[in-house]
């Protein structure tokens, strides 16, 4: 074992390991997994659903490291969303075509709050938590937009937040942490120096001016929401390359690695040295299973490409359904207003709620599908010998609209069964009654506000 491995070991092995009774957890235990070994599972996928967690586990059946008790690393990131989003990452490609590869693109657009810090997998919730009660707690002094200012050097392009707005960004990042660290007994460093949001870091200097140029681009006062953001990452591959392998290989030696297209794999470049030409010895993210591969199977990736996201708390700065400004009154609140100004008509109020109001799309999820119910092979159920449909279970829909090519194309666009139209018909029903309330509350208001 390595001297640094070694040191990890020593970090967690004397850590008091306490029971959780998440419903998740629950679920693991009930399929027959160890407490610890599940409680590793969901905290490599971000706690999100029992498939993921089990389905990792599934994949890392042979790691020899299942049983390890080295925790997560854990970070929490200030991202931006929207439209200042699209124009950094367009930034990040642009740059990246001209000047080649820097430091900033292993990691995506962020402003660094805490640190890295460990957690055990037992108390990863407490974070969760700790993250929505902060974040709370802060949603009323959140600025509604943050002032960036360009900043660059030889070595270092990026915007710098204003002192204004980075006072109240140090201040949710002490609490989270003062928190964080007393709920979960862990120990969180908040980002207390300049805080900046990096653009290009390490790169050549006499591609300072084009970065610069590139740069200037940005607009860094566009429409933007932020988002408080855990990810974390496996602490033991910090100092590792991350290569995503292009191919799969099925080993030929037992001391050879089996890759799929899309894997990550885990290099040290310090190990390479006794390596035969053309190969490098590696770990992979998906298994966690250590073996020779060969190197022209696999790019290399960024390093953020292996972390895993958990939670995150969106600021909504547009809460507000007027903006004030010189020329108009004061609303006070107890609803009497200092102006007559404020009747409006119901088409001039509906209009400008609309355009101050933050818009979304609610997306639901079809209904019941066939081949959930009867498995893949259902269409071979309801065929005939000459290719036509029969209704073979009531649950099946009653007729199968005809395709110009075959029927068989139905086999990869299953139809909804007749509880998932059923299911369709309720959402739409759904729709209509939100739809219907949303006009009513917006019409009473109008109403009330015409009687001022």
């Amino acid at each position: 074992m390595a001297v640094a491995e070694m040191q990890l070991y020593a970090k967690v092995s004397n850590k008091h390991r306490s029971r959780s009774t998440s419903v998740l957890l629950e679920s693991l235990l009930a399929k027959g997994f160890p407490a610890h070994i599940a409680q590793k599972a969901l905290a490599a996928t971000g706690q999100k659903t029992v498939e993921d967690a089990a389905k990792w586990l599934h994949s890392h059946c042979n790691d020899p490291s299942l049983d390890d008790p080295i925790p997560q690393e854990y970070a929490l990131y200030l991202c931006p969303t929207g439209c200042l989003h699209n124009y950094l990452l367009d930034f990040w490609k642009e740059s990246k075509r001209q000047c080649g590869k820097n430091r900033a693109h292993e990691i995506f657009p962020h402003i660094t709050l805490c640190d890295f810090f460990t957690c055990e997998d037992q108390k990863v919730e407490l974070l969760y938590d700790t993250l929505k009660r902060v974040g709370e707690s802060f949603s009323q002094r959140f600025p509604p937009s943050i002032s960036l200012s360009l900043h660059s050097s030889t070595s270092y392009l990026g915007f710098f937040i204003d002192d204004r707005h980075a006072n109240i960004l140090k201040e949710f990042a002490l609490a989270f942490s003062s928190e964080a660290s007393a709920v979960a007994d862990c120990h969180v460093k908040p980002c207390l120096k300049q805080l900046h949001l990096t653009l290009s870091h390490k790169f050549y200097p006499h591609h300072q001016k084009t970065l610069e140029q590139l740069a200037k681009c940005i607009n860094p006062g566009e429409t933007c929401q932020w988002v408080a953001a855990l990810y974390s990452r496996d602490m033991r591959f910090v100092h590792y390359q991350t290569l995503k392998a292009l191919f799969q290989y099925k080993p030929q030696n037992i001391d050879e690695l089996m890759i799929n297209a899309g894997d990550f794999i885990y290099v040290d470049p310090t190990q390479q040295s006794d390596v035969s030409e053309g190969w490098v010895i590696g770990i992979s993210h998906r298994t966690g299973c250590r073996g020779f591969l060969p190197e022209n199977y696999t790019e290399r990736a960024n390093e953020s490409d292996t972390w895993v996201k958990h939670r995150e708390y969106v600021f909504v700065t547009a809460s507000r359904l007027f903006t004030q400004t010189e020329n108009e009154p004061n609303v006070k609140t107890n609803g009497e207003v200092q102006s007559p100004s404020m009747s409006r008509s119901v088409s001039k109020v509906l209009s400008f709620q609309n355009a101050t109001l933050r818009r979304g799309v609610l997306v639901m999820r079809h209904g019941e599908r066939v081949d959930q119910v009867f498995g893949k092979s259902w269409l071979q159920q309801c065929l005939t010998a000459d290719g036509k449909y029969y209704r073979a279970d009531l649950n099946f829909p009653s007729t199968l609209p005809k395709r110009k090519d075959s029927m068989k194309h139905f086999e990869y666009d299953p139809p909804l069964s007749c509880c998932g139209i059923f299911q369709s018909r309720l959402i739409g029903k759904l729709d209509n009654i939100l739809l219907v309330k949303k006009i009513t509350i917006n019409v009473s208001y109008v109403n009330e506000t015409e009687k001022l």
